[in-house]
């Protein structure tokens, strides 16, 4: 942006500085700027230039240049009834890098408008630039040890590699993003919508929607099981379980010739604590990725609403609580009193047998006195 928000071209791109312009471009001849202007044109956002993966000061080797790939890019801007179609209004970069070995990839995607108008017009364009890295499974941080942790992402594998399981995120305008996702974490339900747009080429192919709105919702990686644990390894098939998944064909049965696309996708975990009630542990029990569809007919619009909604339920079974806390019961002895009996006793018995001893003794006396 310059000077009164006017749009300056020389501006330059930070590395690793994600960040997001918009200024104003002004026409004197629209029917002239509209095929002549590079600003308008897409393909010279990607066209006849390439990104160095690391900064080079010698000789640049073609193996240094990674080349922009642009995705589902429009036509040139063409001039119809006294109006400019296809003009560019926004661009959006992104760009992945790796901390060792530079840039790695770079991709453009475009928004396109038509402006109409005298001399003297103006469109406003938007330039955005993000940078994002690759998770590696080795570096993988635990979302416990061993139970899940309430806020840590949830982990799922696809083949042998772990990542963290995330959904669609919408854009500023409510559109999908198609490279920035949201990232599911424990014990957090959530709920987003966004809008693909679908070209009319691809509204007559039944087979080719189903296949992107379902890479939308699963994103570049399609999730094949999920750990139970936090802490689960991608070596231990036993702390991970599959993800069960019902799509459209099982909802076509009752309408074979229409063309089901999924709009919903709706994501049901079932959880549990376990181990010590001092220390319980979260453990993921099943998932579903259930999917809600609809006839594409019934879309009055190209522009798809998408939905994902995340929910965990808590299935665990807490012990039936002590009626009460234990109580110290000091227990005496049957007969308290026991001891001092026997002593009594001891002593009546004496006196008895010293008695009749004397008894005795006066008896064997008198006889022999007489």
């Amino acid at each position: 942006m310059g000077v009164s928000g006017l749009c300056v071209d020389g501006n330059p791109a930070g590395f690793l500085e994600s960040e997001s312009t918009s200024c104003t471009r002004i026409f004197t001849n629209l029917s002239r700027s509209c095929v002549s202007d590079p600003a308008l044109n897409a393909a010279s956002y990607y066209r006849d230039f390439a990104v160095l993966k690391v900064p080079i000061n010698d000789t640049v080797a073609e193996s240094m240049k990674v080349r922009i790939s642009p995705v589902g890019p429009p036509g040139a801007p063409y001039m119809e009834d006294n109006t400019c179609n296809n003009a560019v209004s926004e661009v959006i970069y992104e760009i992945e890098f790796n901390g060792t070995r530079g840039i790695q990839s770079v991709s453009v995607r475009f928004k396109v408008t038509s402006i109409s108008g005298s001399s003297g017009f103006s469109l406003q364009q938007h330039f955005t630039l993000r940078f994002w890295t690759r998770m590696l499974s080795h570096t993988l941080p635990r979302s416990g040890n061993p139970g899940y942790i309430t806020g840590a992402p949830l982990l799922i594998a696809n083949g042998s590699a772990a990542q963290h399981m995330s959904i669609l995120q919408s854009e500023g305008d409510g559109s999908c993003s198609q490279f920035l996702r949201h990232t599911v974490r424990f014990g957090s339900n959530m709920r987003i919508g966004c809008k693909l747009r679908l070209t009319q080429m691809e509204e007559s192919n039944c087979s080719y929607i189903q296949l992107k709105l379902y890479k939308a919702f699963q994103g570049m990686n399609q999730a094949e099981d999920l750990a139970i644990i936090g802490s689960a390894s991608s070596t231990q098939e036993e702390e991970w379980l599959a993800i069960l998944i019902q799509n459209c064909s099982v909802q076509t049965k009752n309408c074979s010739s229409c063309c089901m696309i999924p709009v919903t996708l709706d994501i049901q975990i079932l959880w549990t604590k376990m181990g010590l009630l001092s220390n319980p542990q979260a453990q993921i029990l099943g998932v579903r990725y259930f999917y809600q569809c609809q006839p594409l007919k019934s879309l009055s619009t190209s522009l798809v609403p998408l939905t994902t909604v995340v929910t965990f339920t808590d299935m665990t079974e807490w012990p039936e609580p002590p009626r009460g806390l234990p109580k110290v019961h000091w227990k005496l002895p049957f007969d308290f009193f026991f001891p001092f009996k026997m002593v009594l006793n001891i002593e009546r018995s004496y006196r008895d047998d010293l008695t009749a001893f004397f008894v005795v003794i006066v008896i064997l006396s008198s006889i022999l006195c007489f």
